[in-house]
């Protein structure tokens, strides 16, 4: 999907019904990956969530040129995918998208049923979370309500704010329509978009369709009037715009095309088309540069920009560009394609062996080769260990509370003497209560303390399976082994994933002996303890409960409060009033809850202009903060039960499972 500038936050109307969308779209396109990851809007057909994303893209892309934005439909997703898997490049597939800054993708509510394109999305996922990069998703429906879909992936897209876009009230319509006459060129009597303005439209598409049909009949001669209006747009047009339970679009409606076609008739012939005035500007500069710039200069800046934008570094070809004499220009080029064409083989010979290792920096620079062949002889030798703990996750970020200090306390010790105190230290708890950030943090910890000096290869149960597949495939178990026995520490998150696969677990049985013996640390993580992993044979089971199991369960009030502090000072907001304490009263079952439940009251004080306090959180979480201090009516809760906001917890609002910043970053990551 090409984002062609058409789409741009400047021809968004914003009305009561987007407002909050446009909000949190202007901030995510403003500051990408930190402000509210993943973004998810939904809404109806037509009511502007394709023009909101591509305003992001655009607006993104005029403030960061160098960003990298990927912006496009699922269906167009899901086509790239089955390509790259018949082509069989699927490494090259993923090594496109992992590296990209802005993943903009629309008609998510396409992956109902489609479990292979889930289960890429979820690895792509927690590899743009874990690097900071921001993720905006659309759809007509709430991430709850798409059937069929992992709940993993439901809570990822779910996690960072869900945002509900209705449709547009009276004034709103009226400043659309507005426009829409201006970039037409069309002008009518007064009073004549307010009377079709009136008419309550479901969505943008079929209120441009009715005004498509006042243009229409304006090119024919005469001028329409306000009584007119409703009998130029239809009796039946009227009718279904009048019913609010309507969802297909009007199929009566003419397309765009149609009425400008019919227009240009109508008047005698077609429009001529503007002139690209800037186009023709553009030109004439070239042709003036072109007169007073060298022409080996010319050469080798065109080189440059071809190719920076294959994506390699030029530094040396900029070096040459700033000398005073040409030098061998021909010479210069021919030895940078080269390296070039070298390094993609060296690339291919890499993931070959270590699909890790595709995309790396060395392979974009062609004056490191020398480092690019080093790299891939220690891949093919085994003594590259897979990829280590995500940096996302600090041990000083982790906060501790009586239902996590076991663990933390296990996981300090653990830093403190590798391989001796708790080996292995198995942690295990449900969803979202920082099992992840924990096993992450040991690694960095213990990869900081050591200067550098030890390797900790970080993997996710899933991600172990499927690598042993693709070596028993191409025949290269001995190296996959050794992968990952050349590692100081191993971390394996989500461990319950290998119940059940005999080979993965007995591939794993030998790993854990041979790590074990050597006094390597080894750290797991599970939903579930290792007695109730049924499908765990039993010489794993023992070894897992060998060490020390610990569980971290759902924050409790201390956590909570510490929780909310840390992530309110991240959203810069001062908690001078018991806020914090307020917020620490609401019952949570995992720490994305937490960051979920942040992130709206900060985009709700955003959008009313006032500042984040308790009393506002008080209003908001009572429905009374928008809606000028009256309450909004909701159902009755069961008796003895929470009375919950209304608007912040309405099921088609909300999922409250998320992930943190990068959360599960390693799950599943190749």
């Amino acid at each position: 999907m090409k984002n062609d500038g058409r789409f741009r936050f400047d021809n968004f109307v914003v009305g009561s019904a987007n407002r909050l969308a446009v909000a949190a779209a202007r901030a995510v396109a403003e500051a990408p990956g930190a402000a509210y990851n993943p973004l998810f809007i939904y809404s109806n057909s037509g009511l502007g969530k394709t023009h909101l994303i591509g305003a992001i893209a655009h607006h993104a892309s005029q403030l960061q040129s160098d960003l990298r934005i990927e912006y496009l439909s699922l269906d167009e997703f899901v086509a790239q995918l089955h390509a790259s898997i018949s082509a069989g490049q699927t490494d090259t597939f993923k090594q496109r998208y992992q590296h990209v800054d802005l993943l903009l993708l629309d008609d998510v509510q396409f992956l109902t049923g489609q479990r292979e394109t889930q289960s890429e999305m979820l690895r792509l996922f927690n590899v743009l979370q874990g690097g900071g990069r921001q993720i905006v998703m659309a759809s007509d429906r709430p991430p709850g309500e798409i059937a069929d879909v992992d709940e993993r992936l439901v809570t990822r897209l779910a996690g960072g704010l869900v945002v509900d876009m209705g449709a547009p009230d009276f004034e709103t319509r009226v400043a659309i329509l507005r426009n829409k006459s201006t970039d037409r060129g069309a002008q009518f009597r007064q009073g004549v978009l307010e009377e079709l303005a009136n008419i309550p439209f479901a969505n943008v598409r079929e209120l441009q369709g009715a005004l498509n049909r006042l243009v229409a009949h304006q090119g024919l001669g005469e001028d329409v009037h306000a009584e007119q209006v409703r009998e130029i747009v239809g009796a039946d047009t009227v009718a279904r715009a009048m019913t609010p339970l309507r969802n297909a679009a009007l199929r009566s409606t003419p397309a765009p095309q149609t009425v400008v076609a019919a227009t240009a008739a109508s008047r005698g012939g077609s429009a001529p088309p503007a002139a690209n005035e800037f186009a023709s500007f553009l030109s004439d500069i070239a042709v003036a540069v072109a007169q007073h710039v060298e022409p080996w200069k010319m050469r080798l800046a065109e080189a440059s920009a071809h190719w920076a934008g294959e994506g390699y570094r030029v530094e040396v070809i900029d070096r040459a560009l700033r000398l005073t004499q040409s030098p061998n220009i021909e010479g210069l080029l021919d030895t940078f394609a080269a390296a070039v064409e070298h390094l993609k083989t060296l690339e291919q010979e890499a993931v070959a062996v270590d699909p890790a290792l595709g995309g790396d920096d060395v392979f974009r620079d062609p004056e490191r080769v020398a480092e690019a062949e080093a790299l891939v002889e220690r891949a093919l030798s085994g003594q590259t260990p897979p990829p280590g703990p995500s940096a996302a996750f600090a041990r000083h970020a982790y906060e501790v509370g009586p239902s996590n200090q076991l663990a933390a306390n296990a996981a300090d010790a653990v830093v403190a003497e590798p391989g001796k105190r708790y080996n292995p230290l198995f942690v295990h708890g449900p969803s979202g209560t920082g099992k992840t950030h924990l096993a992450n943090a040991i690694g960095n910890e213990l990869i900081e303390r050591s200067g550098g000096a030890l390797s900790v290869s970080c993997v996710g149960a899933q991600t172990f399976v499927d690598e042993l597949i693709a070596a028993l495939q191409d025949g290269s178990v001995e190296r996959w082994r050794a992968r990952y026995r050349a590692a100081d520490a191993l971390i394996v998150d989500d461990v319950h994933f290998v119940a059940g696969k005999e080979r993965t677990q007995d591939e794993l049985f030998h790993v854990f002996n041979a790590l074990h013996d050597a006094g390597k640390q080894i750290i797991l993580t599970s939903d579930r303890q290792p007695k109730e992993l049924g499908e765990l044979e039993s010489r794993l089971r023992s070894r897992f409960e060998g060490g020390l199991v610990v569980a971290v369960h759902p924050p409790d009030r201390a956590l909570r409060a510490k929780l909310y502090a840390r992530q309110l000072a991240l959203a810069g907001v001062a908690d001078g009033d018991g806020l914090v304490d307020l917020l620490a009263e609401q019952e949570v079952t995992s720490a994305r809850e937490v960051i979920g439940l942040v992130n709206r009251l900060v985009a709700a004080a955003d959008l009313a202009g006032a500042e984040l306090t308790a009393g506002f959180a008080r209003a908001e979480l009572r429905g009374t903060a928008r809606t000028g201090g009256q309450p909004v009516v909701a159902a009755p809760s069961p008796e003895g039960a929470p009375q919950l906001d209304a608007f912040f917890l309405d099921g088609e609002k909300v999922v409250w499972d998320w992930p943190d910043v990068g959360g599960r970053a390693i799950e599943e990551l190749r």
